[in-house]
């Protein structure tokens, strides 16, 4: 039998195929398009020099951000996250499962974590040994727990998440742009070696090919491009998306969604001009995330914040607001404030009555 190093090379090494696979598709595709068209088809030396800066820029940056998305590392939980040497001893030695969800909570009470497992626990990771962050899960093909995690992708061999979850957004915006280009500008000459119109020559096969393959590839990626178009208007991971993050409160599917614009300022930053460029600008540190805190639907104009039910403040550790969440309250609470003292002096001057007006929120 191999040893277990061995057979994790070669599984590491299988995992290159489908990037190698797309990046011979890419390769070929630019020989078709810049020797087999440009050069030895058209005629048009106008047509030629339009059509090449058009391909070089997509192409450039296809491929810009086709390289990050793959050579970007999945970010990981920092070590505030890790259990303190006498506690983690502890936890290993313990074996009911009681006495260690203790020790976690009394880890816990020091970190920004709002989200539990289904049954209410601290998510904590035994294979990293970490507790993990909110939106943080393992990935057992990366061997590793990553922050914000949304899925692993075998097309660029690495972890979408938090660090390069704009790339990936990008590469396939790019790529979708790359394939409609090429199918677009290809089509009347793909029409015209169909008919005959054109000699037969070796630059048929390429330019037939070629339109087939883009229009394969563009029908493919603009499903999954719009599918995770919607996610970065939801705020949701992909895996959020098929399993709601569970709250103090309860899972509540639209726990990290702030409204669509703040929503998208969450992936692409606040500075609208790096929106299009495959440079870093997401906000936050993938540790914590400004939430919502309520179990109401994020396109509601009205929000009723409920108490959790059974349950006091002893009950549950608080965890400390991150300095995103603390302003998102602050903001709500001041809003909230204007609003009760408005209705207020409405209803005093209608009925001479004084009515106070309040919200219950949670404990």
């Amino acid at each position: 039998m191999a040893p277990t190093h061995v057979l994790r090379c070669c599984q590491r090494g299988l995992a290159w195929i489908p990037v190698i696979f797309i990046a011979l598709v890419v390769c070929w595709s630019y020989y078709a398009y810049v020797v087999e068209l440009c050069i030895f088809t058209i005629s048009s030396i106008g047509e030629q020099i339009v059509y090449l800066i058009f391909f070089h820029l997509s192409f450039i940056m296809f491929v810009w951000s086709y390289w990050k998305t793959i050579f970007t590392n999945p970010a990981s939980p920092s070590k505030e996250f890790c259990l303190p040497k006498a506690e983690k001893e502890r936890y290993e030695k313990e074996e009911r499962p009681e006495s260690q969800q203790e020790i976690l909570w009394r880890a816990a009470t020091s970190l920004p974590l709002y989200t539990r497992t289904g049954a209410g626990a601290i998510r904590y990771c035994d294979r990293c040994q970490v507790i993990k962050p909110d939106r943080c899960h393992h990935c057992s093909a990366c061997d590793m727990c990553v922050l914000k995690m949304d899925h692993h992708c075998p097309w660029v061999n690495n972890c979408v998440g938090f660090s390069n979850y704009k790339f990936f957004i990008l590469f396939l915006a790019y790529s979708l742009v790359y394939c409609l280009f090429i199918a677009a500008t290809v089509l009347q000459y793909f029409i015209k070696f169909w008919t005959n119109e054109l000699p037969d020559t070796h630059a048929k096969f390429h330019v037939l090919f070629l339109f087939f393959v883009a229009a394969m590839f563009c029908i493919s990626i603009l499903s999954l491009f719009s599918y995770h178009l919607w996610l970065v208007g939801k705020n949701r991971s992909t895996i959020e998306a098929f399993r709601a993050p569970v709250f103090r409160t309860g899972s509540d599917k639209n726990g990290f969604s702030l409204g669509f614009r703040k929503n998208i300022a969450q992936v692409f930053g606040d500075q609208k001009k790096y929106w299009p460029l495959p440079v870093f600008t997401s906000q936050g540190d993938g540790l914590t995330f400004p939430t919502r805190l309520v179990n109401g639907d994020a396109e509601q104009a009205t929000v009723t914040l409920h108490p959790e039910p059974n349950k006091s403040a002893d009950d549950v550790p608080v965890s400390p607001l991150s300095e995103s969440q603390n302003r998102l309250l602050i903001n709500d609470q001041h809003a909230n404030n204007v609003g009760e003292h408005a209705a207020n002096n409405t209803l005093k001057s209608a009925d001479s009555e004084t009515i106070t007006i309040s919200m219950e929120s949670e404990s």
